[in-house]
């Protein structure tokens, strides 16, 4: 995060369990938060293996971590190969954790947004 602010300028990290603007423009896509991360930049979405690989390509390169992200993620085939394995990860882990979905598409079919 520090390495694509250095980059970038800024980055503002969003509490998806909380109602936001950004929930509701990701939402209003039809698009599962639960399945994807989201990045919103320069008024653009983009959503899973995207949003991954363009993080990728605006994050700096300096050190080991930054230079093997950058090698493996600024390819979309490999991000859109390894972004499965990812998610699969950071489910388990909050699984683990006692985390409950965020169920942002169904939330808006029952109008809690």
């Amino acid at each position: 995060m520090v390495r694509i602010r250095e980059s970038i300028g800024s980055l503002e990290l969003i509490d998806a369990r909380k109602d936001s603007v950004h929930l509701k423009q990701i939402t209003n896509q039809s698009l599962d938060i639960d399945q994807g991360m989201a990045l919103i930049m320069n008024g653009q979405l983009y959503y899973g293996s995207k949003a991954v690989h363009v993080l990728a390509l605006v994050g700096s390169r300096s050190g080991l971590f930054n230079r093997i992200n950058y090698w493996v993620f600024s390819s979309e085939m490999a991000a859109s190969a390894l972004y499965p394995v990812l998610r699969f990860g950071r489910n388990l882990l909050l699984k683990l954790l006692g985390k409950t979905k965020i169920n942002n598409l169904h939330r808006a079919g029952n109008n809690k947004f």
